[in-house]
């Protein structure tokens, strides 16, 4: 053959199959990985709700002030009881990660309401800002996938 070429040696390929089948089998069990990425992702959540910030790094806008009227000048926003923030939660099955509140409220807010005047607070999303939740899922499924390879 004319040109360049590579031959692989029939011993090494064993080496070779024998990883390729490793990684094929943890790409079949997700479930592992989808939960430790979901419980990331539930503080990273919770952490940005303490510092009212969105995924992006950007400020919630802050309460009108009949809002923290109304609260007796409490302004905190989205936990004045907590409840949000508290039942922020993830469901994984075998190839599957949800992240969310079962909280009925929990879509307004992230969304807003331009009929009743709630402006939209987004808390749920991957954060671009100043943590990047990427990067710490690619680790994880870094993590996840090289388990009971060999070492290089």
């Amino acid at each position: 053959m004319a040109g360049s070429n590579i031959s692989i040696d029939a011993g090494g390929a064993n080496a070779i199959a024998d990883v390729i089948t490793q990684l094929v089998q943890q790409g079949r069990n997700l479930k592992p990985a989808l939960s430790q990425i979901g419980e990331y992702l539930v503080e990273a959540t919770q952490d940005r709700f303490q510092l009212e910030v969105a995924p992006d790094g950007s400020l919630w806008d802050p309460l009108a002030p009949e809002t923290t009227r109304r609260k007796n000048g409490d302004t905190r926003i989205l936990r004045q009881s907590s409840t949000l923030v508290d039942t922020i939660l993830y469901d994984v099955n075998d190839d599957q990660l949800l992240v969310g509140s079962n909280m009925e409220y929990a879509a307004t807010h992230q969304f807003g309401r331009e009929d009743d005047g709630i402006v939209a607070r987004e808390w749920l999303g991957l954060t671009t800002g100043p943590w990047n939740d990427e990067v710490a899922i690619m680790d994880i499924l870094y993590d996840h996938f090289s388990q009971g390879l060999p070492n290089r």
